[in-house]
């Protein structure tokens, strides 16, 4: 699969979608305007190991709901990525079997390498 879940209202996401300069063949998915699926985010948190890595504790709503101070389970995680798109930690890039979750320089920097070798 060749993906990329993002926001188009993101300068972030766009300035690396940019910087990625993707092959033709990506899906870009917008989240806002496209929801994430079940099917979607159970195979992204396949790749990722839980859906936990897939979640933003930086979104707005996750200060607003104060949810730093609940136990929050991988459960809980599903269903607020499903509930909200501000709670997918993006842009998140699968490519084959890999995935690249969020924009540390780090993460964009390997998904660029694994991009373009």
């Amino acid at each position: 699969m060749k993906k990329v879940y993002y926001l188009k209202t993101c300068s972030t996401c766009l300035r690396i979608l940019k910087e990625w300069n993707l092959p033709s063949d990506f899906v870009l998915q917008d989240i806002k305007n496209e929801a994430i699926t079940v099917k979607q985010l159970e195979e992204m948190n396949a790749l990722a190991g839980s859906y936990e890595a897939l979640f933003s504790k930086r979104a707005k709503l996750y200060k607003e709901m104060d949810l730093k101070n609940q136990d929050l389970k991988e459960s809980d995680y599903k269903q607020y990525i499903l509930e909200h798109y501000t709670f997918l930690s993006r842009p998140v890039l699968v490519f084959d079997d890999q995935i690249f979750i969020g924009n540390s320089r780090k993460t964009t920097q390997e998904a660029k390498e694994a991009l373009h070798g």
